[in-house]
């Protein structure tokens, strides 16, 4: 069902997978600017108790899965369009086989 990847869709995967990449890097510039200046208005205001870890804990945890999404456990081109596919020949079952798509 599935063959070699074609040259549009070899440079269409690879510019998903360059997006993927600037929008984590983007995730992880705006989490460290963020929280850097949420750390410094706790240090200034005199310490105390920690409220920033409300706001740095669970966007980290966001920042994670962001990074394994992206650089650890990344779709394939090839994974999703045979998805696409058995999907598309689902619906095609479904209609009886005489609708077009």
């Amino acid at each position: 069902m599935t063959k070699g990847m074609s040259e549009e869709e070899i440079y269409e995967a690879a510019r998903k997978r360059v997006k993927d990449k600037r929008d984590f890097y983007g995730h992880l510039i705006a989490y460290l600017i963020v929280n850097s200046i949420l750390i410094l208005v706790w240090t200034l205001s005199g310490g105390g108790y920690p409220w920033f870890v409300w706001c740095t804990g669970p966007w980290g945890i966001g920042v994670v899965f962001h990074f394994l999404a992206v650089f650890v456990f990344p779709t394939s081109a090839a994974k999703e369009k045979q998805a696409i596919e058995k999907e598309a020949e689902k619906i095609k079952r479904e209609q009886g086989g005489t609708g077009a798509i």
